[in-house]
C-alpha cells in the first residue's frame, strides 16, 4: 500500500511514514464511526484522513490548546496490559501522546485539532469556548488572575462540511 499523505517534516526522525499512516487511518476510522452513530452524513474515511492530516500539518507538532510539543514517538506504543497493571500512573506517561480533538461536530460540519491526550481528556465534549471558560473558572478558583489574550489567538481548525 502506497502512502498518499506525506509525513510532515516535523515528524521526520520521530515516526516512520508507515507508523504515521497507520495512526492517521485508525484515528480517521474511529472518528468516522463516532460521527456516523451521530447521524453525520459527511463522515467519509478519505475526507477524514485528509482533514486530520491537514490538522497535523497545521499543528506543527504542538498541542493546539497548550502549545506544548507533542510526543509523536508515543504513537502506537500504548500497551493495554501495562495500562491494566499501572493504571493512572502508566496512562500519565502518555499525557503528551498526540490525539485528534473533535473541535466541533454539528449536523453539517466537523472540525479537527491535534492536541495531547490529557488535554483531550480534560476538554472531553466541550466546545472550544466552553473549554476556555472551564479553564478560566478553574484558574480563578485557584486564585489566579485571568486576562484575555494580549494578541489575537488563532482558532485554526480543519473542517469538513456536508453542505454543498
Amino acid at each position: 500500500m502506497g502512502i498518499k499523505r506525506q509525513l510532515p517534516e516535523f515528524l521526520a526522525g520521530k515516526v516512520s511514514a508507515e507508523q504515521y499512516a497507520r495512526w492517521l487511518s485508525r484515528k480517521a476510522a474511529a472518528h468516522v464511526k463516532r460521527d456516523r452513530k451521530r447521524d453525520f452524513d459527511g463522515a467519509i474515511g478519505a475526507a477524514y484522513r485528509d482533514a486530520i492530516h491537514q490538522a497535523v500539518v497545521m499543528s506543527g507538532g504542538r498541542d493546539a490548546y497548550t502549545g506544548e510539543d507533542l510526543h509523536w514517538d508515543l504513537l502506537s506504543q500504548y500497551d493495554n496490559e501495562k495500562s491494566k497493571a499501572g493504571r493512572s500512573v502508566y496512562k500519565a506517561t502518555f499525557g503528551l501522546l498526540p490525539t485528534v480533538d473533535h473541535l466541533d461536530a454539528s449536523a453539517n460540519a466537523v472540525s479537527f485539532r491535534i492536541c495531547a491526550w490529557r488535554t483531550n481528556d480534560a476538554k472531553n465534549d466541550l466546545s472550544h469556548d466552553s473549554f476556555l471558560d472551564l479553564c478560566r473558572r478553574t484558574l480563578l478558583h485557584a486564585g489566579y488572575t485571568v486576562a484575555g489574550p494580549a494578541i489575537s489567538a488563532t482558532n485554526d481548525a480543519v473542517s469538513i462540511s456536508s453542505e454543498p
